[in-house]
Order: structure tokens, then C-alpha cells, then sequence
């Protein structure tokens, strides 16, 4: 089983924090956090529900591909109408690109069209090296059972070019599909592309 440790730095002291990483087919990691409307978000309370997990950086050109072309926003919007729960994860830490604190992220998420259930701010990255997040966009899905089926790409063109979105081959939502009516994941882990995650 593979392992990640962080040490992270809390009151003046270091914690030494140990999360099992990511596993398709296995229970995905747990996490609580904070959402920018101050709602609590816990995985456990999600239990029972398909829970997507998309990482972003709204300075990434990768990014900026599918919300500026408006197909991230229409998948979060499309697929909460059919009762998944959409989280968008910000792993940037403070200093680096990406990061903004709560107020002016919630900013610029309306400016590009965000439109999930919850944005959260994980700026000690535990979320993200707890599900080994490594590029935005990174795509990860969560069936009813709380089971990790898809960690991946977005789509099958690694380019930042608006127009390739609609040629691409839809490894993510074909996850998504197969996931809610209950089929097995085709292509459940592959290569994710993007811009580094800014730990």
C-alpha cells in the first residue's frame, strides 16, 4: 500500500500527518474541509451519493481550456442535475499560482463560470497528496459504495487549445456515465495532463 507523509506545520509546531494514497477499486481517502460558503464537506456524509473530484488553477492553461470553451462548467452543472456531488479542490499553496484566499477565489471562480456544488481551499495540500492529485485539471470519481473508479484525465487531448475539446475522446465523462448506471469503468486510471499541482 502505497504512503504519502506531509509534515505540516500547526501552531508553531510540526505534525507529522500519514495518508494512504489513492486506489482504484478501493474505499477513497477520507477528507473534511471547509467550502468557501463555510459549509462543512465531509466524504463521509456523502456516502450513498457519486462524488467527481476536479483539482484546478484558474491561471493554468489547461484550465482555462475547458472553462473558457464553458465545458467544465456544463459538466458540473449537467451531471449535480443528476445528483452527483461536484467538488472543485484548489491545492495552491499561499504564494503560488492559483492560490487566493477564500473571498477573492470565490471571485474568480464566478468569473469563470464555476459552477459545482463546493469549492474548497486546500492550501496544505493534504487533500490533494492524499488522492496524489498531480496536474489541474486532475479528475477523480467516487461511486455510491465511497469505492475511488476513476483517476484521470479530463479528455483524451493534452493541449490547452479550446478546439480540441470538442474532438476529444471523453475519458472522464465516459467514466462518469458508466459510473451512474452502474457499469464498469473502461481506462479507470490513465495519465492525467495539466499544470503541476502547486504544493
Amino acid at each position: 500500500m502505497k504512503l504519502i507523509t506531509t509534515i505540516t506545520a500547526i501552531a508553531g509546531a510540526f505534525t507529522l500527518v500519514t495518508a494512504t494514497a489513492q486506489e482504484i477499486g478501493k474505499p477513497a481517502p477520507a477528507f473534511m474541509a471547509t467550502n468557501l460558503k463555510g459549509e462543512k464537506v465531509s466524504l463521509a456524509d456523502l456516502a450513498g451519493k457519486v462524488v467527481v473530484l476536479e483539482w484546478t488553477n484558474f491561471e493554468c492553461p489547461f484550465v482555462k481550456k475547458h472553462y473558457e470553451s464553458g465545458n467544465m462548467p456544463k459538466l458540473q452543472a449537467d451531471y449535480q442535475a443528476k445528483d452527483v456531488v461536484w467538488i472543485t479542490v484548489n491545492s495552491s499553496a499561499e504564494g503560488k499560482q492559483g492560490y487566493n484566499e477564500s473571498t477573492a477565489m470565490g471571485k474568480v471562480a464566478t468569473t469563470n463560470g464555476h459552477k459545482a456544488a463546493h469549492f474548497v481551499l486546500d492550501t496544505d495540500g493534504t487533500i490533494g497528496k492524499a488522492y496524489a492529485a498531480k496536474v489541474t485539471p486532475h479528475m477523480f470519481i467516487i461511486n455510491k459504495e465511497s469505492v475511488l473508479v476513476y483517476d484521470g484525465a479530463v479528455d483524451s487531448k493534452p493541449t490547452p487549445d479550446k478546439a480540441d475539446v470538442e474532438t476529444a475522446d471523453k475519458l472522464f465523462v465516459n467514466a462518469l456515465e458508466a459510473t451512474l448506471t452502474g457499469k464498469a469503468v473502461v481506462n479507470a486510471k490513465n495519465q492525467p495532463y495539466g499544470c503541476g499541482v502547486k504544493y
